[in-house]
């Protein structure tokens, strides 16, 4: 496959046609994830609808990387791999979790999140991907020194982690076995992400994606809103 290729027609046609208006295609992406993260956000408030958005999670998540991806400019066998890195290495931090108590304690997941194997859904290893992603892209550039980029992009994960906790607890997306959330289960989550970013630092591909930092602050607004009305 020739990515410089496949890059070059991802990067065509930057505008949407609605009629008479033309509407450039980040733009419209923009307004489209704030939307879709502020009726996220009305939707699991509400009684009446939190079921429904409940189970509409994975979408979401789906949808995020979908949209990532498309903006994403740096296609290569070296992203692919990095990809799979990620997702196989939050899936089997997380199975080893579930099933053992070990790296972040003791927890289990519920069946809002869909399909699971060994006891974690698979939208969880695209999860870890999709966080390592966007906090590595938003610290790239900033940060010269691999490691000190890494441990900050870790850093910034489990800050991540700490917010988006109580709002998953209250959502039914997985439940701890003790009253309060082990320190353990952020300690884990700081070695794995910093593995992950190392990684995220060495593979070779370009790290440029213009929907990146703008998706990461609203998600991280939509659990940090949630967590003060849930």
């Amino acid at each position: 496959m020739d990515w410089d290729v496949m890059t070059k027609l991802m990067q065509e046609n930057q505008t949407i046609q609605l009629g008479t208006l033309t509407i450039n295609k980040l733009t419209f992406f923009k307004v489209w994830v704030s939307l879709f993260h502020a009726v996220g956000i009305v939707g699991l408030a509400l009684p009446i609808s939190k079921p429904i958005f409940q189970q509409l999670t994975p979408f979401h998540l789906l949808m995020s990387t979908g949209l990532l991806m498309y903006f994403h400019r740096g296609w290569n066998l070296s992203f692919i791999g990095f990809s799979a890195l990620a997702f196989f290495t939050g899936m089997i931090s997380e199975i080893v979790g579930v099933q053992t108590g070990l790296i972040f304690g003791d927890y289990y997941y519920g069946t809002v999140l869909g399909t699971k194997i060994w006891g974690v859904p698979l939208i969880i290893g695209l999860n870890w991907f999709l966080l390592v992603y966007l906090t590595g892209e938003w610290l790239h550039g900033k940060i010269e020194n691999h490691w000190i980029a890494a441990a900050s992009g870790a850093l910034l994960m489990v800050g991540i982690d700490f917010v988006i906790e109580p709002v998953a607890i209250s959502l039914g997306f997985w439940t701890w076995t003790s009253e309060a959330i082990p320190l353990e289960n952020y300690l884990g989550w700081f070695f794995i992400a910093l593995v992950l970013q190392v990684a995220y630092r060495h593979f070779h591909f370009k790290k440029q994606n213009r929907l990146s930092a703008f998706l990461l602050l609203n998600l991280i607004l939509f659990f940090a809103i949630l967590s003060v009305i849930l």
